[in-house]
């Protein structure tokens, strides 16, 4: 077995900065939206990825890779945004296993309400406190990370 690619002191002093930074930004972000709009971000992501999407709908498998989520645990919670009517699911002609979740009016006018708070702490939490470029390089490190996705290894 090969020795372990340890990571050098700036590396590490990134690494434990990012980790701080992803919790304090998380934990705002989870807690504003269950404080003003009563849903976890997890819910609030869903409805603007339908609410992207042409005419608000997305099959349940593109939905699933849009949110980073699992098949079944995104099956779990649009079954809770379809008891608050948020969200509808219909079943596809041609595939009859796959299903689309659709954005409801009642579920738009949910992400309208909720939209400012949350926008008001992303910006707290992350553009306050960072300058125009540190800004393009929090974008192209995110960017960078996103696309980083060799899971093979």
């Amino acid at each position: 077995m090969a020795e372990p690619r340890w990571l050098n002191e700036k590396e590490a002093r990134a690494w434990r900065a990012f980790i701080a930074a992803q919790r304090v930004v998380n934990s705002r972000i989870e807690q504003q939206l269950q404080r003003d709009a009563g849903i976890p971000h997890t819910y609030y992501e869903i409805l603007v990825r339908l609410s992207d999407a042409p005419d608000g709908r997305l099959r349940m498998s593109e939905l699933a890779i849009a949110t980073l989520g699992s098949r079944s645990r995104l099956s779990h919670a649009v079954n809770r945004l379809e008891q608050y009517g948020w969200v509808r699911r219909e079943g596809i002609e041609s595939d009859r296993r796959g299903q689309v979740a659709i954005l409801t009016d009642v579920g738009r006018q949910k992400l309208v309400d909720s939209a400012p708070g949350h926008v008001e702490e992303v910006r707290s939490a992350i553009f306050d406190a960072l300058t125009p470029e540190q800004v393009e390089h929090l974008f192209d490190i995110c960017t960078a990370l996103a696309e980083n996705t060799d899971q093979d290894r």
